[in-house]
């Protein structure tokens, strides 16, 4: 028997009740909104399970006390979430991709440069 979309009750061959977590599928989205923080969505295949995860997580019973693979859980959902901040700030970097290391910090160096110009010239024209 379902409790939520991502809780499970079950009942093994003594009557006792416990808990497991319904899958470990899930997708974390990050998206920017305006704000400096990410806003981050949890999905499994297209619905939307953000307000199961908070009750979850938020709830004053703690659920790793009465769901057994609460713990795996929350790891992978940490996982999950990481990576997902992680491609929406790779995605809105101006930091060329595909590209060694010794090459991006010669990329930096010069976009350091590039932005110092302006500020080197006036220092430059003043004396």
């Amino acid at each position: 028997m379902a409790v939520s979309d991502i809780v499970k009750e079950h009942i093994d061959e003594n009557g006792d009740v416990y808990y497991t977590m319904c899958t470990h599928d899930i997708q974390v989205k990050a998206t920017n909104s305006s704000g400096l923080a990410p806003v981050i969505s949890y999905w499994i295949n297209e619905k939307e399970i953000t307000d199961d995860i908070r009750k979850l997580r938020f709830s004053p019973r703690l659920p790793s006390s009465y769901i057994q693979d609460y713990d795996e859980f929350q790891t992978m959902l940490y996982t999950k979430e990481q990576k997902a901040i992680n491609d929406l700030y790779e995605q809105h970097s101006i930091k060329p991709k595909n590209m060694t290391t010794p090459k991006q910090i010669l990329w930096s160096f010069f976009v350091m440069l590039l932005v110092m110009l302006p500020l080197l010239f006036v220092i430059w024209w003043v004396k």
